[in-house]
């Protein structure tokens, strides 16, 4: 069985080697960076299948990797930071992360939510969604609406396939904070809220394929 590869960047030696540490436990291939222009430079000689991403970092901090590493791949990133303000995880998920881990962390739960993302990225129960104007195409990793593709962050196109996939089911906040961002995220439940916001405006005329449920949370819902 091939060993998935993880890289770590982290200016802190003892926090990447703790890191690497446990992930090695596990059996992950880990590859390490201390610091973001290093990180990149690892992460362009390829095959990277998760990048764990600390913020406050010399020559170029963990924001501006995030977004480069966004322009060109969707792999699953994890921040890291001491900053715990809700503005910095919202700009965090808008650039694209998948995962925002806030230091002190239990180097274990970290593990658990880097198994829990390479596991929900393996699994495509549908190879392609297709409803009325809406095509989800899981290989591709593409939203095409009216023919017209729509461009997502990871976690909204997350968020719109598990939403896909419970098609008709009234949906709980907490239930679509576990089936996207895991059932050990300590985020508030306004995460839901923002995201499907976001979502909806990104689906366009489709935007009602979302809808509100009253004391409940959500439901993705076609219209016969």
């Amino acid at each position: 069985m091939i060993r998935k590869k993880i890289l770590v960047v982290e200016d802190e030696s003892r926090m990447r080697r703790l890191i690497g540490d446990y992930l090695k436990r596990e059996g992950y291939h880990v590859l390490e960076a201390k610091d973001g222009k290093e990180g990149l430079r690892i992460f362009e000689e390829g095959n990277i299948d998760l990048v764990i991403l600390d913020i406050m970092m010399p020559a170029i901090d963990g924001w501006t990797v995030c977004r480069k590493i966004r322009k060109v791949s969707d792999v699953p990133i994890v921040i890291l930071t001491a900053r715990s303000e809700e503005s910095d995880e919202l700009f965090g998920f808008e650039l694209g992360a998948d995962e925002y881990v806030t230091k002190p962390f239990r180097p274990k739960i970290l593990v658990a939510r880097v198994k829990a993302l390479l596991k929900r990225r393996s699994m495509n129960i549908e190879k392609t969604i297709i409803f009325d104007g809406l095509e989800i195409d899981m290989d591709a990793h593409r939203v095409i609406i009216n023919g017209e593709e729509i461009d997502m962050t990871p976690k909204e196109y997350e968020l719109l396939v598990y939403m896909a996939n419970n098609q008709g089911k009234a949906l709980s906040r907490e239930q679509i904070l576990d089936g996207v961002w895991g059932y050990d995220y300590y985020g508030d439940l306004r995460t839901v809220d923002t995201h499907i916001k976001r979502l909806r405006i990104k689906l366009k005329d489709k935007n009602d394929i979302i809808q509100t449920v009253r004391g409940v949370g959500y439901r993705f819902e076609v219209k016969k």
